[in-house]
């Protein structure tokens, strides 16, 4: 299994932060969630390694 980088590693979290809440201001549940999904599925694709993407799933999966 591949080792994941936990420790902080974007430039400029809060910037992150407050542009990721900016993409679901006014969405519905169901409409945020898609938002997340896709999300997800664009990042993993930029990964692309499967033996990371599951070392990934897994450590999201522990809570």
């Amino acid at each position: 299994m591949s080792t994941l980088n936990t420790d902080p590693n974007i430039t400029a979290p809060d910037d992150f932060y407050a542009t990721l809440l900016a993409a679901h201001e006014g969405k519905s549940k169901e409409e945020s969630d898609a938002i997340n999904a896709r999300l997800v599925l664009i990042l993993a694709n930029q990964i692309g390694d499967t033996d990371t993407l599951n070392a990934a799933i897994a450590l999201a999966a522990e809570g």
